[in-house]
């Protein structure tokens, strides 16, 4: 599975960004989808994420309102909706991919990562 990120930029807080994620190869294998971020300095952290078929979608706490995940299986594309941004949102945004598989009793976990794009708010 291969993700391209598109869609950063330098945006005035208060401003709106819309990322984009197209993902290729195995795609019929993929679980689900989700954008992380990570500030300098800090640790990669789970932004939201969307079940295959869309049925369930979860995000963190700092994005709830202002974030919204969606995603086109039929376009194998991954959308990220970003309103209200603040600076607190600058951060370089990855998409992610989960391909679970099983065997018997066990769960084998494989993540999928683009290369990430820069969003910055300005103040």
């Amino acid at each position: 599975v291969q993700l391209v990120e598109s869609g950063g930029g330098l945006v005035q807080a208060g401003g709106s960004l819309r990322l984009s994620c197209a993902a290729s190869g195995s795609t019929f294998t993929i679980s689900a989808m989700g954008w992380y971020r990570q500030a300098p300095g800090k640790q990669r952290e789970l932004v939201a994420n969307i079940t295959s078929g869309s049925l369930v979608t979860n995000y963190a706490d700092s994005v709830k309102g202002r974030f919204t995940i969606s995603r086109d299986s039929a376009k194998n594309m991954l959308y990220l909706q970003m309103k209200s941004l603040e600076p607190e949102d600058t951060a370089v945004y990855y998409c992610n991919a989960v391909r679970l598989r099983i065997f018997g009793l066990e769960i084998e976990r494989n993540d999928y990562w683009g290369q990430g794009t820069q969003v910055t708010v300005s103040t």
